[in-house]
Protein backbone atom coordinates (compact mmCIF):
# COMPACT_ATOMS: atom_id res chain seq x y z
CA UNK A 1 0.00 0.00 0.00
CA UNK A 2 1.41 3.35 -0.93
CA UNK A 3 2.10 5.49 1.87
CA UNK A 4 1.09 8.96 1.28
CA UNK A 5 2.97 12.30 2.82
CA UNK A 6 2.94 12.32 6.43
CA UNK A 7 0.54 14.95 7.82
CA UNK A 8 2.04 18.48 9.98
CA UNK A 9 -0.02 17.32 12.41
CA UNK A 10 -0.85 14.56 14.59
CA UNK A 11 -4.52 14.62 13.97
CA UNK A 12 -3.92 14.01 9.92
CA UNK A 13 -5.12 9.94 9.39
CA UNK A 14 -3.22 8.01 7.28
CA UNK A 15 -6.27 6.01 6.51
CA UNK A 16 -6.53 2.31 8.09
CA UNK A 17 -8.42 0.43 11.00
CA UNK A 18 -7.63 -0.63 14.24
CA UNK A 19 -8.27 -0.58 18.27
CA UNK A 20 -6.83 0.00 21.93
CA UNK A 21 -4.03 -1.84 23.53
CA UNK A 22 -2.31 -2.35 26.83
CA UNK A 23 1.13 -3.15 26.54
CA UNK A 24 4.71 -3.48 27.68
CA UNK A 25 5.83 0.26 27.85
CA UNK A 26 9.77 1.65 27.36
CA UNK A 27 9.09 4.98 27.87
CA UNK A 28 12.58 6.88 28.47
CA UNK A 29 11.91 10.01 30.28
CA UNK A 30 14.77 12.85 31.75
CA UNK A 31 12.80 15.14 33.59
CA UNK A 32 14.98 18.35 34.93
CA UNK A 33 11.85 19.92 36.46
CA UNK A 34 9.93 22.14 34.35
CA UNK A 35 11.13 24.51 31.13
CA UNK A 36 11.49 28.02 30.94
CA UNK A 37 8.49 29.00 29.53
CA UNK A 38 6.01 28.63 32.81
CA UNK A 39 6.41 32.40 33.52
CA UNK A 40 7.47 34.96 31.04
CA UNK A 41 10.71 36.29 31.33
CA UNK A 42 11.74 39.73 31.37
CA UNK A 43 12.13 41.14 27.72
CA UNK A 44 15.99 41.04 26.38
CA UNK A 45 17.40 42.90 23.87
CA UNK A 46 19.08 39.55 22.57
CA UNK A 47 15.56 38.24 22.20
CA UNK A 48 15.40 34.34 22.91
CA UNK A 49 16.32 30.77 21.42
CA UNK A 50 12.90 28.63 20.61
CA UNK A 51 14.14 25.10 21.01
CA UNK A 52 12.69 22.30 18.78
CA UNK A 53 14.55 18.96 19.81
CA UNK A 54 17.96 17.65 20.31
CA UNK A 55 20.26 15.71 17.24
CA UNK A 56 23.87 14.31 16.86
CA UNK A 57 26.35 16.75 15.12
CA UNK A 58 29.44 17.76 16.05
CA UNK A 59 29.34 20.44 13.25
CA UNK A 60 26.37 23.75 12.74
CA UNK A 61 23.58 22.67 10.82
CA UNK A 62 21.31 25.07 9.42
CA UNK A 63 17.95 23.98 7.79
CA UNK A 64 16.24 26.96 6.18
CA UNK A 65 13.96 30.31 7.30
CA UNK A 66 10.87 28.30 8.77
CA UNK A 67 11.26 29.21 12.47
CA UNK A 68 8.52 29.27 14.77
CA UNK A 69 6.20 32.74 15.43
CA UNK A 70 5.92 33.82 11.69
CA UNK A 71 9.31 35.63 11.05
CA UNK A 72 10.40 33.01 8.86
CA UNK A 73 13.64 32.77 11.24
CA UNK A 74 16.52 30.44 9.74
CA UNK A 75 16.20 27.25 12.37
CA UNK A 76 19.93 26.42 13.06
CA UNK A 77 21.84 23.86 15.77
CA UNK A 78 23.63 24.74 18.81
CA UNK A 79 25.98 22.20 19.75
CA UNK A 80 28.13 20.70 22.85
CA UNK A 81 30.74 18.05 22.26
CA UNK A 82 28.38 15.88 19.11
CA UNK A 83 25.22 16.55 20.36
CA UNK A 84 23.35 20.05 19.57
CA UNK A 85 19.97 21.56 19.71
CA UNK A 86 17.88 22.55 17.31
CA UNK A 87 16.76 26.20 17.33
CA UNK A 88 15.49 29.50 16.18
CA UNK A 89 15.72 33.07 17.58
CA UNK A 90 12.04 34.22 18.61
CA UNK A 91 11.35 36.69 21.25
CA UNK A 92 11.09 35.88 24.63
CA UNK A 93 7.47 35.25 25.88
CA UNK A 94 5.50 32.36 26.06
CA UNK A 95 4.06 30.75 23.07
CA UNK A 96 0.10 30.15 22.76
CA UNK A 97 -0.65 26.90 21.19
CA UNK A 98 -2.93 27.54 18.16
CA UNK A 99 -2.79 25.90 14.90
CA UNK A 100 -0.10 28.31 13.33
CA UNK A 101 2.37 27.66 16.00
CA UNK A 102 1.88 24.11 16.23
CA UNK A 103 2.53 23.46 12.36
CA UNK A 104 5.45 25.60 12.21
CA UNK A 105 6.85 23.65 15.32
CA UNK A 106 5.90 20.46 13.49
CA UNK A 107 7.28 21.59 10.28
CA UNK A 108 10.49 22.14 11.69
CA UNK A 109 10.97 18.69 13.47
CA UNK A 110 9.58 16.83 9.98
CA UNK A 111 12.26 18.43 8.53
CA UNK A 112 15.28 17.64 10.79
CA UNK A 113 14.10 14.45 10.67
CA UNK A 114 14.80 13.73 6.82
CA UNK A 115 18.42 13.65 7.61
CA UNK A 116 18.73 13.19 12.22
CA UNK A 117 17.06 11.54 14.83
CA UNK A 118 15.65 14.27 16.38
CA UNK A 119 14.51 14.01 20.50
CA UNK A 120 11.30 16.35 20.50
CA UNK A 121 11.48 18.90 23.07
CA UNK A 122 7.55 20.41 24.48
CA UNK A 123 5.81 22.73 22.19
CA UNK A 124 7.05 26.42 23.79
CA UNK A 125 10.50 25.77 24.98
CA UNK A 126 12.22 28.61 25.33
CA UNK A 127 16.02 29.89 26.50
CA UNK A 128 17.60 33.28 26.57
CA UNK A 129 21.08 32.97 24.46
CA UNK A 130 23.13 29.77 23.02
CA UNK A 131 25.31 29.85 25.75
CA UNK A 132 22.42 28.87 28.09
CA UNK A 133 21.55 26.02 25.62
CA UNK A 134 25.28 24.86 26.09
CA UNK A 135 25.04 25.12 29.37
CA UNK A 136 22.18 22.83 29.86
CA UNK A 137 23.53 20.27 27.03
CA UNK A 138 26.27 20.11 29.17
CA UNK A 139 24.70 19.48 32.34
CA UNK A 140 22.47 16.68 30.80
CA UNK A 141 24.82 15.10 28.52
CA UNK A 142 25.18 12.05 29.20
CA UNK A 143 21.48 11.17 29.56
CA UNK A 144 20.97 12.99 26.34
CA UNK A 145 23.65 10.76 24.24
CA UNK A 146 21.55 7.70 26.14
CA UNK A 147 18.60 8.64 24.66
CA UNK A 148 19.44 9.52 20.82
CA UNK A 149 21.40 6.21 20.94
CA UNK A 150 17.82 3.99 22.30
CA UNK A 151 16.00 6.11 19.66
CA UNK A 152 18.71 6.04 16.50
CA UNK A 153 16.86 5.05 13.33
CA UNK A 154 12.94 4.33 15.32
CA UNK A 155 10.01 6.48 14.23
CA UNK A 156 6.86 6.73 16.11
CA UNK A 157 3.56 5.56 14.56
CA UNK A 158 0.26 6.37 15.97
CA UNK A 159 -3.29 4.10 15.66
CA UNK A 160 -6.60 4.78 16.66
CA UNK A 161 -9.48 2.24 16.46
CA UNK A 162 -13.39 3.57 16.62
CA UNK A 163 -16.52 1.41 16.87
CA UNK A 164 -19.80 1.86 16.43
CA UNK A 165 -21.23 1.24 20.10
CA UNK A 166 -24.72 1.03 19.13
CA UNK A 167 -24.65 -1.46 16.45
CA UNK A 168 -22.05 -3.55 18.63
CA UNK A 169 -24.71 -3.37 21.46
CA UNK A 170 -26.98 -4.81 18.84
CA UNK A 171 -25.15 -7.58 17.91
CA UNK A 172 -24.52 -8.42 21.70
CA UNK A 173 -28.45 -8.28 21.91
CA UNK A 174 -28.74 -10.99 18.81
CA UNK A 175 -25.55 -12.67 19.43
CA UNK A 176 -25.19 -13.22 23.37
CA UNK A 177 -27.97 -15.78 25.28
CA UNK A 178 -28.16 -13.89 28.62
CA UNK A 179 -28.58 -10.92 27.05
CA UNK A 180 -30.97 -11.79 24.16
CA UNK A 181 -32.78 -13.63 26.55
CA UNK A 182 -33.29 -10.79 28.94
CA UNK A 183 -33.93 -8.16 26.83
CA UNK A 184 -36.79 -10.62 25.44
CA UNK A 185 -38.32 -10.94 29.07
CA UNK A 186 -38.29 -7.10 29.32
CA UNK A 187 -40.06 -6.09 25.88
CA UNK A 188 -42.65 -9.12 26.40
CA UNK A 189 -43.46 -8.72 29.98
CA UNK A 190 -43.63 -5.04 30.46
CA UNK A 191 -43.16 -5.59 33.85
CA UNK A 192 -43.40 -3.15 36.64
CA UNK A 193 -40.19 -3.67 37.33
CA UNK A 194 -39.07 -3.13 33.97
CA UNK A 195 -36.94 -0.17 35.63
CA UNK A 196 -34.27 -2.03 37.85
CA UNK A 197 -35.08 -4.96 35.02
CA UNK A 198 -32.91 -2.30 32.22
CA UNK A 199 -30.79 -1.25 34.68
CA UNK A 200 -29.34 -5.32 35.04
CA UNK A 201 -29.76 -5.00 31.00
CA UNK A 202 -27.45 -2.14 30.83
CA UNK A 203 -24.58 -3.25 33.70
CA UNK A 204 -24.80 -6.79 31.59
CA UNK A 205 -23.81 -5.17 28.53
CA UNK A 206 -21.34 -3.04 29.49
CA UNK A 207 -19.46 -5.91 31.02
CA UNK A 208 -19.96 -7.47 27.84
CA UNK A 209 -18.57 -4.45 25.64
CA UNK A 210 -15.63 -4.09 27.93
CA UNK A 211 -15.24 -7.73 27.47
CA UNK A 212 -15.17 -7.65 23.51
CA UNK A 213 -13.14 -4.54 23.40
CA UNK A 214 -10.31 -6.86 25.46
CA UNK A 215 -10.77 -9.27 23.20
CA UNK A 216 -10.24 -6.93 20.19
CA UNK A 217 -7.21 -5.20 21.94
CA UNK A 218 -5.47 -8.05 22.47
CA UNK A 219 -5.53 -9.56 18.93
CA UNK A 220 -4.77 -6.37 17.33
CA UNK A 221 -1.38 -5.88 19.50
CA UNK A 222 -0.41 -9.34 19.21
CA UNK A 223 -0.55 -9.06 15.51
CA UNK A 224 1.67 -6.21 15.99
CA UNK A 225 3.98 -7.22 18.55
CA UNK A 226 6.41 -8.80 16.50
CA UNK A 227 7.08 -5.49 14.41
CA UNK A 228 7.55 -3.13 16.67
CA UNK A 229 10.08 -2.21 19.45
CA UNK A 230 7.81 -0.82 22.02
CA UNK A 231 4.31 0.78 22.34
CA UNK A 232 2.16 3.09 24.78
CA UNK A 233 -1.15 3.06 25.55
CA UNK A 234 -2.83 6.46 25.76
CA UNK A 235 -6.41 7.61 27.15
CA UNK A 236 -9.52 6.91 24.52
CA UNK A 237 -11.02 9.50 23.69
CA UNK A 238 -14.56 8.88 23.86
CA UNK A 239 -17.20 5.89 24.11
CA UNK A 240 -16.45 5.19 20.42
CA UNK A 241 -12.73 5.11 20.58
CA UNK A 242 -11.29 1.60 22.14
CA UNK A 243 -7.75 2.12 20.98
CA UNK A 244 -5.22 4.94 21.32
CA UNK A 245 -1.81 3.89 20.69
CA UNK A 246 1.44 4.51 19.78
CA UNK A 247 3.95 2.23 18.38
CA UNK A 248 8.03 2.38 17.99
CA UNK A 249 8.89 1.29 15.08
CA UNK A 250 12.60 0.69 13.49
CA UNK A 251 12.47 2.81 10.03
CA UNK A 252 13.91 -0.02 8.38
CA UNK A 253 10.54 -2.62 9.57
CA UNK A 254 7.96 0.13 8.66
CA UNK A 255 6.66 -1.81 5.52
CA UNK A 256 6.19 -4.51 7.83
CA UNK A 257 4.31 -2.65 10.35
CA UNK A 258 2.15 -1.13 7.40
CA UNK A 259 1.40 -4.83 6.13
CA UNK A 260 0.55 -6.26 9.73
CA UNK A 261 -1.92 -2.80 10.08
CA UNK A 262 -3.79 -3.82 6.89
CA UNK A 263 -3.64 -7.14 7.77
CA UNK A 264 -5.64 -6.98 11.08
CA UNK A 265 -7.79 -3.83 9.51
CA UNK A 266 -8.94 -6.33 6.91
CA UNK A 267 -9.55 -8.97 9.48
CA UNK A 268 -11.74 -6.82 11.73
CA UNK A 269 -13.78 -5.63 8.30
CA UNK A 270 -16.31 -2.79 9.15
CA UNK A 271 -16.73 -3.44 12.70
CA UNK A 272 -13.74 -1.17 13.50
CA UNK A 273 -12.62 1.88 12.18
CA UNK A 274 -8.50 2.09 11.88
CA UNK A 275 -6.33 6.00 11.97
CA UNK A 276 -3.07 5.55 11.26
CA UNK A 277 -0.70 8.38 11.18
CA UNK A 278 3.05 8.85 11.29
CA UNK A 279 5.95 8.54 10.77
CA UNK A 280 6.48 11.22 13.83
CA UNK A 281 9.63 11.43 16.49
CA UNK A 282 8.99 9.29 19.26
CA UNK A 283 6.83 12.14 21.23
CA UNK A 284 5.51 8.97 23.21
CA UNK A 285 8.45 7.52 24.67
CA UNK A 286 10.40 10.27 25.18
CA UNK A 287 9.54 13.03 27.84
CA UNK A 288 12.39 15.69 27.81
CA UNK A 289 12.18 19.06 30.50
CA UNK A 290 14.66 21.43 30.42
CA UNK A 291 15.12 24.28 32.62
CA UNK A 292 18.09 26.36 32.52
CA UNK A 293 20.37 25.34 36.47
CA UNK A 294 23.53 27.35 36.91
CA UNK A 295 26.50 24.58 37.69
CA UNK A 296 29.87 23.94 36.99
CA UNK A 297 30.66 23.51 32.69
CA UNK A 298 32.42 19.91 31.83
Amino acid sequence: MSKPKPPAVKTAPRLRKVERTTTDDVHVQISDSPHTTERTPAPSPEGGRYVYGIIESRETVTFGKMGIGGTGETVYTVQHKDIAAVVSKTDLYIFDPTRENALAHEHVIETVMKTHTIIPMSFGTVFRTDDDIREVLRSIFASLKDVLKQMSGKVEFGLKVNWDRDTVIEELKREDEEIRHFHQEITRKHLQSTYFARMQLGRMIEKSLTERSSVYVREIYEELRGCCVASRDNKPIGDKMIMNAAFLIEKEREAEFDEAVNRIARKYGDRLNFKYTGPWPPYNFVNIRLKLERGQAS
